[in-house]
């Protein structure tokens, strides 16, 4: 595994956390139990935290950093993710929240401060603008992204079953089998 410090923070892994060993993983960075980084993900928590929750993957490629907190924002921008999060191949997550269950489309850019709300899926290669918020159990697509319509009964538990799936390919990582 390729966890680093970064002054003095260390990343903090929970139970049966999996991370790649071509992953970063630098500074300030939770990760929940059960989650996992693959292929070439960066999380660089240094000027800011990074947090994820229980079951979220962060698939190959996908960068998540943070923005630093300065006078004008005592908080900055952390990236806050949080359970049964599926996040795809090159995503970039940049100080940005998202909520429980949702899957972040492949090649999607998600600015400072958004707000993506539980049960939301985001199409690939979308756009979400800085502080923009997307509303719970839709679908969003395009740059910048917007509504197209409200999920499924299938769609909102593919959700879940798609952080499960990830769960089950993590352990076989693990385990060799």
């Amino acid at each position: 595994m390729a966890l680093s410090p970064f002054l003095d923070q260390q990343p903090r892994l929970d139970a049966g956390v999996f991370v790649h060993d071509s992953a970063q993983v630098i500074g300030d960075v939770s990760l929940g139990r059960d989650s996992s980084v693959w292929c070439n993900a960066v999380l660089r928590g240094d000027v800011n935290r990074i947090v994820i929750g229980e079951a979220s993957n962060i698939q190959d490629l996908t960068m998540g950093h943070v923005s630093h907190r300065n006078a004008a924002k005592p908080e900055g921008s952390p990236l806050l993710i949080g359970s049964h999060v599926t996040v795809g191949h090159s995503v970039i997550l940049h100080g940005c929240r998202i909520g429980d269950e949702c899957l972040i489309g492949m090649g999607s850019l998600v600015m400072d401060d958004a707000v993506i709300e539980d049960r939301v899926m985001l199409g690939a290669g979308s756009l979400v603008p800085p502080g923009k918020r997307l509303a719970s159990g839709q679908l969003y697509m395009g740059r910048p992204a917007l509504p197209v319509r409200a999920l499924t009964a299938e769609e909102i538990a593919y959700l879940r079953y798609s952080a499960e799936h990830y769960v089950r390919l993590k352990r076989q990582y693990q385990q060799g089998v």
